[in-house]
């Protein structure tokens, strides 16, 4: 794999985003509890990623109940306090959707499928891809595809590992196909083309710097934190989006935008977006087909 250190450079194609809007802005919702490592699925071990304990060590060396129990408060609270925020404001979402955390949680499954929110796979689970041998890793990419069409009536356009791709993982979703994008990257604020073999491939990329994930690695304390650098990471955009648009992520997690301190901060940062015009919220697939629209892929 080689790397790009120059990208678009000093002069960025002008976006020209629907409406001459001058900042795309597309909230992501981290679809994962229920399929995280734990004991019930025989994975002898307990997954505390971007749970309360922050950097805890608590000495627990069988099953962690507490972890659990963090990671039922995003399924049964959490979605249901984020779906009626962007309900209510009517806000279009993208879900970053692990297949089976779906299939663990059939009431918000059927919430998802109702809506016209997009799904972008998350994976089969929470998993790390890197060190997943190829015929592994080829595997859990079209069972994700399945699993998510089944339990939720809409087919994944776009992809996104935990964490990371492994080196194969870019050339397995182009030989699986049906994906319009992957999201494996943060090197960019503007979707760009790359080839995979002889194929072109849309890269649309992600942030972990707009994203409450800081709240679980004790960089954000409180609500105001989050709200504070969402609003000064969208005025500098959204400035620089008179001759230059680009997009904004916003990434959450249920477990964690899903309490009530943290969630009056995603609600702050909502009405503010709503007071600026110019301003096009949008689901990562509108992103990629206007991508693919105004800036077709190289012969």
């Amino acid at each position: 794999m080689t790397r790009d250190f120059v990208g678009y450079g000093g002069e960025p194609p002008h976006a020209g985003w629907p409406n001459d809007a001058r900042i795309a802005v597309n909230f992501v919702i981290n679809f994962e509890e229920g399929s995280e490592l734990s004991y019930p699925t025989g994975d002898g071990v307990s997954e505390g990623g971007l749970t309360e304990m922050i950097g805890a060590d608590l000495g627990i060396t069988g099953r962690d109940l507490a972890a659990e129990s963090m990671f039922e408060y995003g399924a049964r609270v959490g979605f249901w306090r984020l779906h009626r925020i962007f309900t209510r404001f009517a806000v279009p979402v993208t879900i970053f959707g692990c297949a089976r955390a779906f299939e663990a949680n059939p009431p918000a499954a059927a919430a998802i499928a109702a809506s016209d929110w997009d799904i972008c796979s998350h994976g089969y689970r929470w998993t790390n891809h890197p060190g997943l041998p190829e015929t592994e890793e080829r595997r859990q990419i079209a069972d994700a595809v399945a699993l998510i069409r089944q339990t939720t009536g809409k087919t994944p356009l776009g992809w996104y590992c935990r964490y990371a791709p492994s080196e194969n993982t870019r050339r397995l979703l182009v030989e699986q196909g049906g994906f319009l994008y992957d999201s494996d990257t943060y090197n960019d604020e503007l979707p760009y083309w790359v080839r995979v073999g002889d194929r072109p491939h849309l890269v649309v990329p992600y942030s972990l710097t707009t994203n409450d994930s800081k709240f679980g690695r004790g960089v954000f304390g409180s609500g105001e934190d989050f709200f504070g650098f969402l609003r000064d990471s969208f005025d500098v955009l959204y400035e620089e989006g008179v001759e230059r648009p680009r997009m904004m992520s916003i990434g959450l997690h249920m477990r964690l935008t899903g309490h009530p301190g943290r969630a009056k901060a995603l609600i702050r940062f909502i009405e503010y977006l709503r007071a600026h015009d110019r301003v096009w919220i949008c689901r990562r697939e509108d992103i990629a087909r206007h991508w693919i629209g105004r800036f077709p892929p190289p012969a």
